[in-house]
């Protein structure tokens, strides 16, 4: 047996019996009303596809870090990075059947298992991050969506951010023509396809790992993300410009298996709660820093960042309607009325 699947085996099996001790009645782990608890024998896993140097892993652990602190150290929560525990649809299949307790991720791979999600996909929306916050957070919002992933098999604990997601090209955009013909890689996501269509551009799905060589061959002119990602894998080196196009909140959402969180004691559970309002903020913190640093980073390199005019913006959002009609059909009307607020009133 080769040393990969030696280390997969033992994490399987460690990862089973980590479960195994909090799913009868008064696990190692579990947090008593009136007696001090043991401490866990082994911690619970927390997957994520992310690296690690992302806002990604710094909810994620600070999530853990918290847990462990309100605890007084009875709960114990293991982060695992880089698709460890598998990728986007694996985290999601294995937390919904309650083999993975936690995970940490964006939510465009939550729309095929929660077709409601989708409302995140509504493009050119928001002016600032701060607007998405709040709308994110609002109580009524907030109550609809976690009642949607109640019915996937989640419990949802929050969403932190990346910023917007922006793109990067080697053609100076100022116009809307500027847009057309250019080749850029997205997600395999229809509404993420149909906004770049709509601007003339040629929406092109590629394989994440795939996108620095095909901006170097030329396979494809552009591509978009959040800025911790366009510097965290250099794709700024094969970029002339950043266009700050702002088209959609990069949203990364902390979820727990409902049948998990349900075993738990109501402090723990309480435990669970306050630890990821906290790991939130804290994330989103680090997200506006680092992206103020990012951005100097790609600017020392001599590639010119972009933000487009209002007029721009405005000939944009006009494109972006029949995409909104689109959502509006799939997504419960409840939901989007809830997300958009007083929007809907402009």
């Amino acid at each position: 047996m080769n040393r990969k699947k030696i280390v997969s085996a033992m994490l399987i099996v460690t990862l089973t019996c980590g479960l195994g001790l909090t799913a009868c009645g008064g696990a190692q782990g579990s947090v008593s009303g009136t007696e001090e608890a043991e401490v866990q024998r082994y911690a619970w896993p927390l997957g994520s596809s992310s690296p690690e140097d992302t806002v990604t892993q710094i909810y994620a652990e600070k999530f853990a870090e918290e847990v462990d602190r309100l605890s007084g150290g009875s709960m114990k929560i293991s982060v695992y990075p880089n698709s460890v525990l598998g990728g986007d649809r694996e985290l999601l299949e294995s937390c919904r059947d309650g083999d993975i307790p936690f995970v940490v991720q964006n939510t465009a791979p939550q729309v095929t298992f929660m077709k409601d999600t989708a409302v995140f996909d509504m493009p050119a929306l928001f002016e600032t991050i701060d607007e998405v916050r709040e709308h994110v957070d609002n109580p009524e919002f907030m109550e609809l969506m976690q009642q949607v992933y109640r019915d996937g098999g989640y419990e949802l604990l929050g969403y932190a951010d990346q910023g917007f997601r922006v793109m990067t090209t080697n053609k100076k955009v100022e116009n809307l023509s500027d847009f057309k013909g250019q080749k850029i890689r997205t997600m395999e996501n229809s509404y993420h396809m149909a906004y770049w269509k709509n601007l003339g551009a040629s929406p092109t799905p590629m394989t994440f790992s795939e996108v620095y060589i095909g901006l170097q061959q030329g396979t494809i002119d552009a591509q978009e993300n959040p800025y911790e990602v366009i510097v965290s894998n250099k794709l700024y080196e094969q970029q002339d410009y950043v266009v700050e196009t702002n088209h959609l909140p990069h949203l990364i959402s902390l979820i727990v298996s409902e049948e998990f969180f349900d075993s738990l004691t109501e402090k723990q559970q309480q435990i669970i709660r306050e630890a990821a309002d906290t790991a939130k903020e804290y994330a989103r913190e680090q997200s506006d820093a680092r992206i103020a640093s990012r951005m100097d980073t790609i600017r020392e390199s001599g590639t010119e960042i972009i933000t487009p005019s209002e007029e721009l913006y405005c000939k944009i959002r006009e494109l972006c309607k029949p995409i909104y009609a689109s959502i509006e059909s799939s997504v419960s009307e409840e939901i989007i009325d809830a997300y958009l607020g007083d929007m809907q009133d402009e």
